[in-house]
């Protein structure tokens, strides 16, 4: 098993991931860890746990490599959410626009590369965004007390292959079907909007399922459930959710479980038969 990290920088987004993931690196053993806020995105509460902290606008990149570089730190994920209207609304540096200027197709998958990269180039290490997230990668199988119907079974199945299908054209993660329908398909308007414009067409009695592609690059992006998402099925009347095994984030288990079963929401944890998303750094190539 390869040991953490001494250091390790987070870039913070939205959400509770970020709080998650540097509990749990804390928890592995690293003993700093530097905090990149992004404004308007993260939490305070992640502040609370973290060495150092700079709170940096989505679109500042020169500023965000002068920081990230000025710390001494090799390691370092990016977690949590962005809003998508931020590509939209933020003015971005020369540095920011430069590394967005040659991607043809603006996606999830190649904003974030593009993310990466730009960390690499200063010779920073981008972790697979499920490290140390051990506990938050529930195994296969049924969560809720419930199990999905025939009905569902079969709906589940076949977006599941409609959500990898999704995938390998960089449209989204997430699709809504019922009765053989699909009713959405994840743009980036992100799940949420996703699921609820599903359900409008749909009704009461939808299905939904979010997946990884075949071949996710696990640095970013990693499909993300939680107590927000079941907020979001309950209004939308959706009676059961799919995601993969040890692919997906499952944020506030206990939370989400229970409230599923109040409302009758069966709640599955797919085997894909994919890879399950690493939770420890990857080991240093050898010194030649």
């Amino acid at each position: 098993m390869t040991s953490p990290p001494p250091d390790l920088l987070i870039a913070a987004g939205s959400g509770q991931y970020p709080m998650l993931a540097a509990a749990g690196a804390r928890a592995a053993g690293v003993r700093r860890i530097a905090v990149m806020a992004l404004r308007g995105q993260a939490s305070r509460k992640v502040e609370a746990l973290a060495d150092e902290v700079c709170r940096i606008g989505v679109g500042e990149g020169r500023r965000m490599l002068d920081w990230a570089g000025s710390l001494g730190i090799r390691d370092m994920m990016l977690v949590g959410q962005i809003r998508p209207s931020a590509l939209f609304t933020t003015r971005f540096d020369s540095v920011a626009r430069d590394m967005l200027r040659p991607l043809r197709v603006k996606s999830a998958h190649t904003i974030f590369g593009a993310v990466a990269g730009l960390f690499e180039s200063i010779n920073l290490r981008v972790l697979p965004a499920s490290t140390y997230m051990d506990e938050h990668l529930p195994a296969p199988g049924v969560l809720t007390a419930r199990a999905p119907d025939a009905r569902e079974e079969a709906d589940i199945a076949h977006g599941h292959r409609a959500a990898l299908t999704i995938g390998t054209v960089d449209i989204g993660q997430t699709v809504v079907i019922k009765n053989g329908m699909v009713l959405a398909v994840e743009a980036f308007e992100g799940t949420n909007d996703a699921i609820r414009r599903g359900a409008r067409l749909g009704g009461r009695g939808a299905v939904v399922v979010k997946v990884a592609r075949d071949g996710h690059d696990m640095r970013f992006d990693i499909p993300v459930v939680g107590a927000i998402t079941l907020k979001v099925l309950r209004r939308a009347r959706i009676s059961a959710i799919a995601f993969q095994a040890r692919r997906t984030i499952l944020l506030d288990r206990e939370e989400v479980v229970e409230g599923a079963n109040r409302s009758g929401i069966a709640v599955v944890a797919l085997d894909s038969g994919l890879p399950p998303a690493p939770t420890r750094p990857p080991a240093e190539p050898a010194a030649p």
